[in-house]
């Protein structure tokens, strides 16, 4: 037998050495939870890799790197990831780049036949512990949220989040202080978009909310009062009291107050338990972070808008944090992930990661964390989606089962397919088309060099 027969009778997945990037396409999903971009990265030996742009960012931030990789090999993942990051930014800014990166190790791990944590140095753990984040519609009392989130742990959920703050209260006079007018215009300004009777009247309109949202903690003039403590206090009282005290329990979305009243916030609720307070100010504010977390025994998060291993090292070096917070998605990907979460515990700080994406962006975190030695949970926000393990082909269902994901030895992320059925029910209204050419862009270049 000679060695073209030999080949025939061993599975090689593919030729590694002579894979190349053919095309990108994209599909934008509505619901999934959030508007969601899916990727597929194609290959001239047929192995399709899947990556997504993070939760509400565009796809121009992907596109516009498809030239970048053309007839390039996708196992040079690395290599790829250090050409196209100077591309990406913080938040959604990171999106176009966080996602190829994440279908360039799908790619490797099909072309070589391996899951892609045993690329990353193999796993710490054999299944992921999800923490269930559970939103205040419809639960605008304490008692209300509680009962939810009872609902969650009924379902096998061993770690919870919810939200808290100016949302809670902004309809109780009395509660919160701000320049007169100042709340008023951020509602006016909402309800202007949402009654905007064409695409100019909407963007004016879509500018200037975007423009009041903008203004950063510090300098809005909110204030929460006594009365405001208060309330939000017996919010988190009647939640403990619904799930008990030994449940993990985090709480997000607190607002645009400045940090001296996230400092009181912080103690009026270190009484209960929480296992974090999640961005309470803006992540780039390191030294207001250390003395936010100086004054409290509340563990202090932040991370899932910050960008690569650099941007997380002020925080860090500072102990600013007790947990980071990062989004695959926003981080740099599945490597650069894994690399924050090392950098982590050499300061003794442990890795929580955000995730509101669909289940390509969830597994690549699943591979990512499943190596990372201080990881201690994912977040989930589809509890509530009944079509979201539907989107994709190969996985165990459910995919989160009883309060976890178990980390499967399948080639790459695991996924074998996408349903473009599902994908069809819920393509984005602003956005239709499944998988449509992208040829446009596959000449779009520029002298990207860094440096003369």
């Amino acid at each position: 037998m000679d060695y073209s027969q030999a080949l025939e009778h061993v599975n090689t997945y593919s030729k590694p050495s002579d894979l190349k990037i053919t095309d990108m396409r994209f599909v934008d999903v509505a619901g999934a939870p959030m508007h969601c971009t899916l990727m597929k990265i194609y290959t001239n030996q047929g192995l399709v890799g899947y990556g997504e742009v993070r939760d509400g960012a565009s796809k121009t931030y992907a596109l516009m790197l498809k030239s970048r990789l053309l007839d390039e090999n996708p196992c040079e993942v690395d290599k790829l990831f250090r050409r196209i990051k100077q591309f990406g930014g913080v938040s959604r800014q990171a999106g176009g780049v966080c996602g190829i990166e994440v279908a360039l190790w799908d790619l490797a791990g099909k072309a070589y036949g391996v899951p892609v944590y045993q690329m990353l140095g193999g796993k710490f753990r054999d299944k992921i512990r999800i923490y269930c984040d559970t939103d205040i519609s419809g639960r605008d009392t304490g008692t209300a949220m509680g009962h939810a989130l009872k609902k969650r742990m009924e379902r096998g959920f061993t770690f919870l989040k919810m939200d808290l703050g100016l949302n809670q209260i902004i309809h109780e006079p009395g509660t919160i202080s701000a320049p007169l007018g100042f709340l008023e215009e951020m509602k006016a300004r909402a309800d202007a978009m949402s009654k905007a009777s064409c695409k100019e009247e909407f963007r004016y309109c879509r500018n200037r909310w975007y423009d009041i949202l903008n203004v950063a903690h510090p300098f809005t003039g909110i204030h929460i009062t006594e009365k405001g403590f208060d309330m939000l206090e017996q919010y988190v009282s009647e939640v403990r009291s619904i799930i008990g005290y030994e449940v993990p329990l985090a709480i997000d979305h607190v607002g645009h107050i400045c940090v001296e009243d996230c400092i009181k916030l912080a103690r009026r609720l270190e009484k209960y338990n929480l296992a974090w307070l999640e961005d309470l100010i803006p992540w780039q504010l390191t030294e207001q972070y250390v003395r936010l977390s100086r004054a409290t025994a509340v563990p202090i998060c932040t991370g899932e808008d910050i960008y690569l291993k650099e941007g997380f090292k002020p925080l860090l070096e500072t102990n600013a944090l007790s947990v980071i917070h990062p989004d695959i998605l926003s981080s740099g990907g599945i490597l650069e992930n894994k690399k924050i979460g090392d950098m982590a515990q050499e300061h003794g700080i442990a890795m929580a990661v955000h995730m509101a994406e669909s289940p390509i962006a969830c597994m690549a975190a699943v591979h990512s964390v499943a190596a990372t030695e201080n990881f201690l949970a994912l977040e989930y926000h589809s509890a509530d989606v009944p079509w979201w393990d539907d989107m994709v082909n190969g996985l165990p269902k459910p995919i989160v089962d009883k309060g976890y994901i178990k980390v499967l030895d399948a080639p790459g992320l695991g996924i074998e397919s996408l349903n473009d059925e599902v994908l069809a029910e819920h393509v984005h209204p602003d956005f239709p088309g499944l998988w449509e050419s992208t040829e446009q862009w596959d000449d779009e270049w520029s002298y990207d060099r860094l440096w003369s």
